[in-house]
Order: C-alpha cells, then structure tokens, then sequence
C-alpha cells in the first residue's frame, strides 16, 4: 500500500474548500486532515496536525506572511497556493507549487505531488548558507536574467529557479533584485563589471 500524505487546507470559501476536499477524497494518496479558514486557526492547530501539505487558497493569505515562520511544523511541509486570483511573484516564491481553481482534478492531484516531491528533495532549512545551485541562480538574477532564462541556462525547470528564489530570499533577507545584486557584489560572488546597468 501507498503511503497517504496528510493535507491540510486553508480556505475562507467552503466551496472552494469542499470541492478541492472532494477532489482529492477520490482514489488519490491524500488524506484531508484539517478544513480552517484563516491561517492564525492554522497556527492554533499545528501543535496538534499531523500534516504533509498545507494548501493555502489567495484569499486566505495575509500579504507579507512568512508562512513557514508562523509555527515550527510548517518547516517542513510542502506548501501550496491555491490560486483564483494572480499574485505577485514575491509571494508565489514561498510555496513550493501553485494550484490554479480552474486546473482539473489530474493537474491538481499533479501539483501536489511536485510539491511533495520538492519538499522532500530540498528541505527547507534553516541554514543562512547558500547552496552553490543557489549562489548560480542569485548570481544569473543579480545580472538581470528572468526565471525562464536561469531555468534554460541551467537545465532546470521554472518552478525549481523560483524554489531557488524563495530559499535565496528567506536565507539572505533580501528580496528585491536590486538588493539581491548588492548581496552578490558585497559577498564577492559577482564581479562589478558583471552586472548589467
């Protein structure tokens, strides 16, 4: 037998929450444990959630929230937004996948695997060290590349560069591309005449 992975959903719409609960309730490797609508009813429960994923939807996410950060159990897992509404990348950069309400059951069953997968290939850690795949990517940032091009000059997929861009920004504190070429530069992984004006 499978292993069955533990979902946690935080969702203000019961809608939205019951029909992704449905969704997964059907023949998948998921167990919904826990229905709250507001991440501080997530923070109150965690102590007692035995939990692999957290499926946060937009409306429930408090813009400058840094979820991983709301309770020690959320540290490792794999979190998840749920999208009805497009979100700036900043915030798109502390989930570990993106499920859009308008994906059929196949691509949301998809999304959630990656993120496990993801979660559990690169833990997230509490280390301030960069990884070297990590100082590669804060250096193609800091010269002015988008994430489509770092993912095509160094072989990996979109999702793993903006991975790489949350882990980036959580170690270093910087968020802004600016600042993130001034860490480079003042760190000496980039060279002054490298950077792009």
């Amino acid at each position: 037998m499978s292993r069955s992975y533990k979902i946690v959903i935080v969702e203000r719409s019961a809608i939205i929450a019951e029909g992704l609960k449905s969704i997964l309730s059907h023949g998948h490797d998921y167990e919904v444990v826990c229905v709250v609508d507001s991440l501080r009813a997530l923070t109150e429960r965690a102590f007692m959630l035995d939990m692999d994923v957290v499926v946060v939807g937009a409306q429930s996410y408090v813009e400058g929230t840094a979820l991983r950060s709301l309770h020690e159990k959320m540290s490792g897992v794999a979190l998840v937004l749920l999208a009805s509404v497009v979100r700036e990348e900043d915030v798109m950069r502390q989930f570990d996948s993106v499920i859009n309400i308008y994906d059929n059951p196949q691509q949301v069953v998809k999304k959630l695997n990656s993120a496990i997968e993801q979660s559990q290939t690169n833990p997230y850690s509490d280390s301030h060290e960069l990884s070297e795949r990590e100082r590669e990517v804060l250096i193609l940032v800091a010269q002015g590349m988008a994430n489509k091009e770092i993912a095509d000059r160094l072989n990996i997929s979109v999702h793993t560069v903006m991975s790489h861009r949350k882990n980036i920004t959580h170690k270093t504190g910087v968020k802004s591309v600016a600042g993130l070429t001034v860490y480079a530069l003042l760190n000496n992984l980039l060279d002054q005449n490298d950077v792009v004006l």
